[in-house]
């Protein structure tokens, strides 16, 4: 058999564990076969419709042909994870509730990436936030306490040059993969500030709604007519029942404050401005309904904004500051603020991303760039729907080429590490696969999920 170099492993790891953490709650689109159980490993099991979904997924990510060997591929690493969650109920390994938590938000946040911002999300899902998280969270922890045995089998092992240099040289002329034009991007963005006339008059149409629920109009009706939260507008502002400190504190004080049936003043959050309407206390939960009103973004402000990056630009191109400690100081993204206002690419979390890969909106102001430039202020629309500006760095470009060591050692060491790790999680398996009870579905035998143990 031929050695092929495995340079997407990461990736295809990294997108099994996302897929495999969407797929509670984006089964519903999808249409499939009649479900059932494909896979049993102890107290766990594998169903066909999460087989084909992540199978489907993964085509999807990689526009690669449908291929019977990938989806056995798929199958195997789905039972791999299985097994490594029975050993550790059997160890007793667990994981701290608050990093679920901390992960469980980068999910949501990986969707919401995925499908345009937070009102995308629960449009298309027609659920809230808070449902989303509670039918991931399950999931997303057995993800983690997974990891964490994988970690404990391979987490220590380390690759020489030596090992890096034999592992490219064993690979075939032909089988070298051909990289496209790859660039390092970061950015600064300012968001565009709310004026106060546009707070105001966010603020006088709840005043009105709540005049005419005073007056006798239903608080869900006009929640529906009005409010602009998708997530719960429909189900006339209901939001479900939260514990405390799980929504923002604007909003949760107001509710608590509230006798069941009562209604709030205006009150104003990070999300625009709520009228409050508690439905019911159950413990430390409770349940409410709102209208959200979100105030609209002043031209004047992504002009002023603007203004803003491009004096922050010229302070960079005067060698005033670097373009690094400007993003730590002024940028209002999150995300890429502190490390240097770097871009990773969302299906790898690499630096470096594929021209093909680049958000449209940057690849036709980057196209024509020269590597150290950095653009003038650009408007655009943030996943949530914000007006921002921001200007791009164009850190490198690399041209299309064969893999070669001088240019692609880090990717080829990470290659080498990830097959020297694999062959130990393969040896683990083999020593623990007779300690659980695995059964397959006689469907899927010619894939050979437990070869390893011959």
């Amino acid at each position: 058999m031929r050695k092929t170099i495995n340079f997407g492993r990461l990736a295809f790891v990294a997108i099994c564990f996302i897929i495999s953490s969407l797929n509670v709650v984006a089964q519903a689109p999808v249409q499939r076969k009649v479900d059932g159980i494909i896979a049993k490993i102890d107290n766990h099991i594998i169903l066909r419709s999460d087989l084909e979904f992540s199978y489907l997924q993964y085509l999807a990510q990689t526009k690669q042909q449908p291929n019977e060997s990938l989806k056995c591929d798929i199958l195997r690493s789905m039972v791999q994870d299985k097994l490594l969650l029975a050993r550790a109920e059997i160890d007793s390994v667990v994981v701290d509730e608050g990093m679920v938590t901390d992960q469980l938000n980068r999910r949501i946040d990986y969707l919401t990436a995925q499908v345009g911002g937070v009102e995308r999300l629960e449009q298309y899902y027609n659920k809230s936030i808070k449902q989303l998280k509670d039918e991931l969270r399950k999931t997303v922890k057995e993800q983690m306490i997974a990891e964490k045995m994988q970690q404990e089998i391979s987490g220590k092992i380390k690759v020489t040059p030596k090992e890096i240099k034999r592992y490219f040289n064993a690979i075939p002329t032909d089988s070298l993969p051909y990289f496209s034009s790859e660039v390092e991007l970061a950015q600064i963005v300012k968001y565009a500030q709310v004026s106060k006339k546009q707070k105001l008059e966010a603020r006088q149409k709840l005043e009105e709604l709540r005049k005419r629920i005073l007056a006798g109009e239903d608080f869900a009706t006009l929640a529906k007519q009005h409010s602009q939260d998708p997530g719960s507008a429909a189900n006339g502002g209901e939001l479900g029942f939260f514990k405390r400190k799980e929504l923002v504190p604007e909003y949760e004080a107001a509710a608590l404050r509230l006798e069941p049936g009562g209604m709030s003043n205006v009150i104003e959050s990070q999300f625009g401005f709520h009228l409050i309407q508690l439905i019911e206390r159950k413990g430390q939960e409770f349940n409410t309904r709102h209208i959200l009103i979100k105030p609209e973004t002043a031209t004047v402000d992504v002009a002023t904004a603007a203004a803003e990056l491009d004096s922050i630009r010229t302070l960079i191109l005067s060698d005033s500051i670097t373009f690094a400690k400007a993003a730590k100081d002024f940028s209002d993204d999150k995300q890429t603020k502190d490390n240097g206002g770097s871009i990773t690419s969302r299906a790898t979390g690499s630096m470096y991303i594929p021209m093909d890969q680049v958000d449209p909106a940057i690849f036709f102001v980057i196209d024509t760039m020269q590597v150290g430039n950095i653009s003038k202020p650009i408007p655009f629309r943030t996943e949530d729907g914000q007006e921002a500006v921001r200007i791009i760095s164009l850190k490198s470009k690399s041209k299309p080429h064969l893999a070669n060591l001088q240019d692609d050692y880090q990717k080829i060491a990470t290659a080498a590490l990830n097959e020297k790790k694999g062959k130990a999680v393969d040896d683990w398996f083999r020593r623990n696969i007779d300690t659980v009870f695995i059964e397959i579905d006689p469907e899927y035998q010619e894939c050979k999920v437990l070869e390893l143990t011959q």
